[in-house]
This record gives structure tokens, sequence and C-alpha cells, in this order.
């Protein structure tokens, strides 16, 4: 589990296929930038960009990570050398300052606008159709692995749009900085959400 509060940004170094086969995954090579190392074991897991990995080998300054070609295939920005959010696994004895993060991609969304608003950020992202009904107004939704607040839903016959305003400081402490017109992005959607839409489908 995570928070989905970003505790560092770090950078795909290398990327080297695990087999020439065409389905083959691949190891990344992950510089942890300024994520600390020393309580880092082999097996644990550390998101990248809302994706939650295992590390598979470690040093003073990064990790590696195996990814196979079905995640590869079901997330952006892991197949591509540059900056990535990382978040360590929750323990007990964390503040849950975001919300409950499962670490598991549920769709990929793309942005539609990133625009300045007063000394904000807005961010407008279109969801695949079957998202819709997991957001809603003042819910959490995480984006590349940024625990975020809904401010406004509309829905489409093909997709659903929502926007988020974000402050300053989470622009320049994650890699959402980058993001543009055209961006494809991680979404997950709330964890209690997915919960409840199962308990109501049961009672119809």
């Amino acid at each position: 589990m995570f928070t989905g509060i970003v505790a560092a940004v770090g950078k795909i170094s290398s990327i080297t296929p695990l087999g020439e086969q065409a389905d083959a995954g691949v190891r990344l090579t992950v510089d942890a930038g300024g994520l600390p190392m020393d309580d880092v074991a082999l097996g644990d897991s550390i998101a990248l960009n809302g994706a939650c990995m295992t590390v598979v080998s470690k040093t003073a300054s990064g990790f590696a990570v195996d990814v196979s070609r079905e995640s590869l295939n079901r997330t952006a920005g892991l197949d591509v050398l540059g900056e990535v959010n990382l978040e360590k696994a929750l323990t007990l004895a964390d503040r849950l300052g975001g919300h409950l993060v499962s670490g598991h991609v549920d769709g990929l969304g793309t942005v539609l606008r990133f625009d300045p608003v007063g000394e904000s950020m807005e961010l407008v992202v279109e969801a695949p159709s079957d998202m819709a009904r997991y957001l809603a107004y003042k819910g959490s939704v995480v984006v590349n692995g940024v625990s975020l607040t809904v401010n406004r839903v509309s829905d489409t016959e093909k997709a659903c749009e929502f926007s988020i305003n974000l402050i300053p400081h989470t622009v320049q402490v994650t890699t959402l900085k980058h993001l543009k017109p055209g961006t494809r992005v991680n979404l997950e959607i709330d964890l209690i959400a997915r919960y409840v839409e199962r308990m109501l489908s049961l009672q119809k």
C-alpha cells in the first residue's frame, strides 16, 4: 500500500530487455534521486509513477525492477528514459498524508489541458468511460502516483473528463510539471470507491 505522497523524483537511467521475444519484459535501472535507500531491501515495493514494482537489485543511490510486457502495455512512462515519481510502500508507522493507494494502475488518461490559474495549475484529464463511475467531485484520484482531489467531473459519450487544481508545491516536487496536452498518465481510482461499486452491484 502507498499514500500517493511522492517521496522523491528519480530517473530511469537504463532499460534492458529481459529477452529477445516480442513479449519480453524489461529491467529498469532507476537513480533514486533523494529517496533514501538505506532501509530498502530486495523484494521491497516501490511505486514508479504510481505502478507498484519489486526491487530486484539495489545500490546506495538506486535500484532495479523487472517490468513485464503486460505492465508496460497497461502503464505510461515506464518504457522511456527520464524522471519518475517514487514512493516506498507504506508502513504502519507512517502518516497517511494522501489516501490509501494500491499501486495498481486502473487505466490510462490523456492530458487535455495544463494551464495556470492564479498561482496554481489546472490539470484536465480525459479518463476512459469505464472509470467514470469511480470519479466524483471532491473525491480522490491518483495521477502518475500523486494523490489528488477532483474539482470537477463531466461525462461525455465516449469518455470522462475531470479537473484538478495543483498547488505550486505539488508541481515543483513531482514530475507533473512536465505534463502537456496529449501526455498519457497512469490513473488509479479511489480504493473505497472500488468496494462501494462492488457492493452496490451485488444488491441489484
